[in-house]
């Protein structure tokens, strides 16, 4: 009878992480369809990439980092900002204005909690 209320508060104790992380998941899946939509190219290590490919390209990160991505923040700072192969900083270009990635993404982030 005592072990009804205990699981009943570990349980309970768990539903705002688990809420978390899904809210994190989708943050992280609207930024990178944001990417996908953009009509930005994508500079990664010298190299041009459509907005397509730069959104294949951080879903792959992501699926192979999540661990590392327990927030969009982290998302951005720790897997989406820059090569983890050369440490280069990502680059959005877009209507011809080069922008970092990493401010892109917080400010796409921005836009997206904003509505």
């Amino acid at each position: 009878m005592i072990r009804l209320p205990l699981l009943l508060i570990l349980l309970a104790g768990s539903v705002p992480t688990a809420l978390a992380d899904t809210t994190a998941d989708e943050e992280i899946r609207a930024l990178v369809q944001s990417v996908a939509e953009s009509g930005c190219e994508f500079n990664r290590n010298g190299s041009l990439h459509s907005a397509e490919a730069a959104a294949e390209h951080l879903e792959l990160k992501y699926s192979r980092g999540k661990r590392y991505a327990n927030s969009a923040e982290a998302f951005i700072d720790r897997l989406a900002s820059k090569s983890s192969w050369s440490g280069k900083p990502y680059q959005m270009i877009c209507d011809g204005e080069v922008h970092p990635a990493g401010n892109w993404l917080t400010s796409t982030l921005a836009r997206i909690r904003s509505s």
